[in-house]
């Protein structure tokens, strides 16, 4: 099978390796109950002989897979045939070179870039993953779909669903979703089931939902939302002439992005498109930063996907033993037993990554210092910005290096933190509205 096909399935444990189809809808090893990956048999690809190839496409934008962000790149992600292939726009996003907030952390003016994902259909980087995901839901003939969410994935799910037909349903935890991302799953027309429980609870029981009743799990779990995740790193070096950064800083959360980014990575340098791999920063907040603890104080690492389990199984144990819950005003990254942390790892091991995590304080300074000078982002987004500040600091991170943080949602996928940090004057960026009385000469006073 591996052999005769472009792509495949394969479990990352090396120890079992297993390999499927991509026809098949699994989305755990069903021999050893591992992550799964989609892998390539690159000479059977069409893949360019340089990565400046693909944009001979943008002089075809009138075809939809050209148009698209994802499927532009789709001989480096190609595992099912052109009309499988879903698309509405996603993926015509911006690599905002950013001055102004160099200058306040620092750096050398040209030295930052704001990689914001805002721009997608929803609002948030997920729809790069639910482009690839939809197709492959297409390809095995899904009706039906769900998944678990602490906002942007259920916004996604519910606006791809729509447009492919599939009937959608979210599980959110009860308190635990911003309204804006709420708004848009209801408005899209998914069902929403509210759990009494956080994300975690919700990823357990959606998991088993999607066993009993055959349903198409779309959170990124599955491998081939991920694959779509990779182009997120493809756009960046096309907007940098396609050269890499030095830098890529993300948010931490469920660990997909990370996890896709590493990947991304290291199949270009495999392919020999590009001659060396960036390094990675991923950022939690200090109340979900499981990934955090894991990496800089249990030393979990990669060991060539011999991953030492037993120090996770014993954290998690502990996390149910004390019945923790994490918290944070960063709702996206609001995990503390992420799906993909086996894949995270691998990318932090490719690309020589550091893991460090950061206050909801530094997160909502950072938020209001982007609004100010960039481009509005939800909190989430803006502990890249949190965490450069500290990196540049601890000197781990020149003030002369080539960054790209992602951004990962647009500002009013969560207003209430925006709205509550200015008007009640949390931080030294806040802008509370003025109130004058109704009358012409106090107005004039105050704009004066």
């Amino acid at each position: 099978m591996a052999m005769r096909d472009v792509a495949f399935q394969r479990c990352i444990n090396p120890g079992c390796a297993a390999e499927f189809d991509c026809g098949q809808s699994i989305f755990k090893c069903p021999h050893c109950g591992d992550l799964l990956d989609i892998q390539y048999n690159w000479d059977k690809a069409a893949v360019p002989k340089k990565l400046g190839d693909f944009a001979k496409r943008w002089a075809s934008r009138d075809k939809p897979l050209d148009f698209s962000g994802v499927w532009r790149f789709r001989n480096l992600l190609d595992f099912c045939p052109d009309k499988h292939k879903v698309t509405i726009g996603e993926g015509q996003t911006i690599l905002q070179q950013n001055r102004a907030i160099a200058g306040q952390l620092g750096m050398k003016p040209d030295c930052l870039f704001l990689q914001y994902e805002g721009l997608n259909p929803s609002g948030s980087f997920k729809d790069n993953g639910m482009a690839a995901a939809f197709s492959h839901a297409m390809m095995v003939g899904a009706t039906s779909c769900a998944c678990a969410s602490t906002g942007n994935t259920s916004a996604s799910v519910a606006l791809y669903a729509h447009s492919c037909g599939l009937k959608c349903t979210v599980f959110i935890g009860s308190g635990r979703i911003a309204f804006g991302k709420l708004s848009q799953a209801m408005d899209y027309g998914a069902q929403t089931i509210q759990i009494q429980g956080d994300f975690d609870d919700c990823m357990r029981q959606v998991q088993a939902v999607c066993t009993e009743l055959g349903l198409y799990l779309l959170n990124s779990l599955n491998p081939f939302r991920l694959e779509g995740q990779k182009t997120i790193m493809y756009r960046i070096i096309e907007a940098l002439g396609w050269q890499t950064p030095d830098w890529i800083v993300v948010p931490g959360g469920n660990l997909g992005n990370s996890s896709a980014f590493g990947k991304a990575f290291m199949e270009l340098k495999q392919l020999g498109l590009i001659d060396r791999v960036p390094r990675l920063a991923i950022i939690n907040a200090t109340g979900a930063d499981t990934l955090t603890d894991l990496v800089n104080n249990k030393k979990l690492v990669w060991n060539s996907g011999k991953v030492n389990q037993k120090i996770i199984d014993d954290y998690y144990a502990d996390l149910t033993a004390r019945h923790f819950s994490p918290h944070t005003c960063a709702s996206a990254i609001e995990i503390s037993r992420p799906v993909n942390l086996k894949k995270c790892l691998r990318a932090i091991d490719v690309c020589q990554g550091i893991v460090r995590a950061v206050t909801d304080q530094e997160i909502c300074d950072a938020k209001a210092l982007i609004g100010k000078y960039g481009l509005g982002c939800e909190p989430a987004s803006a502990a890249t910005i949190a965490g450069l500040k500290n990196l540049l600091a601890e000197g781990v991170i020149a003030k002369d290096e080539r960054i790209a943080c992602v951004l990962t949602g647009h500002t009013l996928k969560d207003p209430n933190v925006t709205v509550s940090y200015h008007k009640e004057k949390h931080g030294p960026f806040s802008n509370p509205p003025v109130e004058v009385p109704n009358d012409l000469q106090e107005i004039v006073k105050r704009i004066r």
